[in-house]
């Protein structure tokens, strides 16, 4: 199964191949012109993009060179009238995976697809096979073949070569704190510390001195000083699990942390920096919690 983002300005024809690729069991997101598809886009990696060359506020092109710059991932397939095919050629050189000319066949979108699923999953099984093989390299201990599993490995794998901040969304008990030791392993940080605090399991008024560190006295019962779990992870990965139970005080100092590499411990004015990624987790939908 593919996560598929549909990009087609006419109702009757995006109804349409939308039923076709479900029917194919593939999950499909739908949007009725560029500009929503941009707005998706940005927010949700897809396994692919199926879209329609012209189209209304942003072009199709223009939706490809997006994907072609920020979801080196997703293939991509146009859908273009004959009077835009050279476009469509000339994006096959820049890395698109293929064009349909309209009007086209359901089997033929089923067969290419097909074959990007197929792809996805000799390149995933190739990973693995290269990496149980290789002795010395860090492998994927996720268990899974589905291709929802196949995908999570996917961009673990691909994610755990960047430095960005990472937030994991799933119930409890789904492997959240998993997938972050396994970002950490594979990544250039790997031989540094993996630290791990649960932001729940700590009062307010402790978490803060937990996270970021105190001085002797800074507060009842400190009794000598304490480092905190950012400084313990300098250099490496620190997983902030159950994130949305942190208090509003402490927030604010994440936000620094994330936007600085900087933060006061408690009862002291001076700056400490580190060098932290920092891989969030929670069980509990955020969005709400903002709204």
């Amino acid at each position: 199964m593919l996560e598929i983002l549909l990009v087609e300005d006419e109702p009757s024809l995006r109804t349409t191949v939308q039923e076709v690729l479900v029917a194919a069991g593939h999950k499909v997101t739908p949007a009725a012109d560029g500009a929503q598809a941009r707005a998706l886009l940005t927010n949700r990696v897809y396994d692919a993009v199926i879209t329609d060359i012209r189209l209304p506020k942003v072009d199709g092109m223009t939706l490809f060179r997006q994907v072609l710059e920020q979801r080196r991932g997703t293939e991509v397939i146009l859908m273009t009238a004959y009077a835009t095919v050279e476009e469509a050629v000339a994006a096959l050189h820049d890395g698109a995976y293929h064009y349909l000319v309209k009007p086209f066949s359901r089997d033929e979108l089923v067969l290419h697809v097909g074959r990007i699923a197929e792809r996805r999953a000799l390149h995933m099984e190739l990973a693995s096979a290269r990496a149980a093989l290789g002795g010395g390299g860090a492998t994927v201990p996720i268990i899974g073949r589905s291709p929802a599993m196949l995908r999570v490995i996917e961009r673990t794998q691909t994610l755990a070569q960047s430095d960005s901040p990472v937030l994991l969304l799933g119930e409890s008990g789904t492997g959240k704190e998993l997938v972050a030791r396994t970002l950490h392993d594979l990544s250039p940080r790997g031989k540094g510390p993996f630290v791990a605090v649960n932001c729940a399991a700590f009062p307010d008024t402790l978490l803060e001195a937990e996270l970021f560190g105190h001085e002797r006295g800074a507060f009842t019962g400190a009794v000598k000083k304490r480092d905190g779990r950012f400084r313990a992870a300098d250099g490496g990965t620190l997983l902030l699990d159950e994130v949305a139970e942190l208090p509003p005080a402490a927030q604010a100092k994440l936000l620094r942390v994330l936007q600085e590499g900087a933060f006061e411990p408690l009862g002291t004015n001076t700056t400490i920096r580190v060098d932290v990624r920092i891989v969030s987790a929670t069980h509990r939908n955020l969005k709400d919690l903002i709204a």
